[in-house]
């Protein structure tokens, strides 16, 4: 052996004896994968945002979330310098895996200046609902999206079943769960058919000038309505007038009212410290490709840090890359998809094939 190795072989027997180890990447606890692969970092180099950060949480079945997000964190990176961190659910092999609870660096939110939330019935392990429960306490900004209404279905799980979707526990603040103490409202059903109704978002009136709905006109999304009726202490932004077709200029369907689709919120948990928070029923992955639909959401991440004065009518919007977003559905996703696939400013999202069930 050579001298290298012994002493290499020695300084490990020496450091063992006094219970020293050396350092090892972390590891998730399904699977041999590296904390960094279940992200991707968008860094921007110049804008109002330098210097803040925003952490992507994106794992929900059907909805496309894993497109839709990076497709976000991208625009506001590029065009408006945020770092951008997306963090996703994965499967054993390290795929993107949409609904997985496989999910791991939610510590990044320690830092965050705000969380953009998009999951559904989720059930993360201690460790990253330390980090999560930590955010929400302190007031952290948050825009939520469509399934974050549902975002936890952890029944069973005694430290953290009181964020469940539907929650009855001791916890009575909590009735209901994240989702209807911190977001507004919970999960209730569909209101509008997915693939058959599409929604037209209607702005109300006396929120007409809230800084979100700046520059935001001529809203159609392609999924469906879910009902909602936001608790007190929210704000409606817009309702949703329910279609019978597929096209912005279908008929509406009389048997609807408008519902809220988009309503902000100052919440707080316990004796923790206020925040705000944006939450709209919408933001399938087709949904992102009408530029008023793709504006407000933008207007909301800046609203949601107290960035308002940033927010301009005529602010950037368009896509960085290519954007070609899979139509939602349960088995319409994206195969054998890492996170590193979408890290080049320009690559596709999403890449893979769709997969189908057999």
């Amino acid at each position: 052996m050579k001298k290298s190795g012994l002493l290499i072989v020695w300084c490990s027997l020496l450091f063992g004896a006094f219970g020293f180890t050396f350092d090892k990447p972390t590891r998730s606890a399904k699977g041999p994968h590296p904390m960094s692969a279940y992200q991707i970092v968008y860094k921007g180099e110049k804008g109002p945002g330098r210097g803040k950060n925003i952490v992507f949480i994106t794992t929900d079945h059907e909805y496309r979330s894993e497109e839709s997000l990076p497709a976000l964190a991208r625009i506001l990176a590029k065009r408006y310098g945020f770092t951008c961190t997306v963090i996703f659910g994965l499967d054993d092999n390290g795929h993107i895996l949409p609904g997985s609870s496989n999910l791991k660096g939610l510590a990044a939110l320690d830092k965050a200046d705000l969380m953009v939330l998009f999951t559904r019935f989720s059930n993360f392990d201690d460790e990253e609902m330390r980090h999560f429960d930590a955010y929400i306490r302190r007031g952290g900004p948050i825009v939520a999206f469509r399934t974050a209404t549902h975002a936890f279905n952890n029944k069973g799980n005694a430290k953290w079943e009181h964020y469940s979707w539907n929650y009855k526990g001791e916890k009575s603040a909590w009735k209901d769960g994240f989702g209807e103490l911190v977001l507004g409202e919970t999960w209730v059903s569909h209101y509008g058919t997915n693939h058959k109704q599409s929604s037209k978002l209607i702005l109300e009136d006396s929120q007409k000038q809230h800084p979100i709905l700046r520059g935001v006109k001529e809203v159609w999304v392609q999924s469906g309505g879910y009902t909602a009726y936001p608790n007190e202490g929210t704000t409606t932004l817009a309702r949703g007038q329910v279609l019978n077709g597929m096209t912005p200029s279908s008929q509406p369907d009389p048997t609807k009212e408008l519902l809220p689709v988009a309503w902000v919120k100052n919440y707080s948990v316990e004796s923790g410290s206020k925040g705000r928070a944006f939450t709209t029923t919408h933001g399938a992955s087709e949904d992102l490709l009408n530029e008023g639909f793709r504006r407000m959401a933008i207007n909301a991440a800046l609203w949601a840090m107290g960035m308002e004065k940033k927010i301009k009518a005529n602010n950037p919007i368009e896509f960085v890359g290519p954007y070609q977003p899979t139509p939602f559905n349960f088995d319409g996703y994206k195969t054998k998809v890492k996170p590193a696939d979408l890290a080049d400013w320009n690559s596709l999202i999403m890449p893979g094939e769709i997969f189908k069930k057999k």
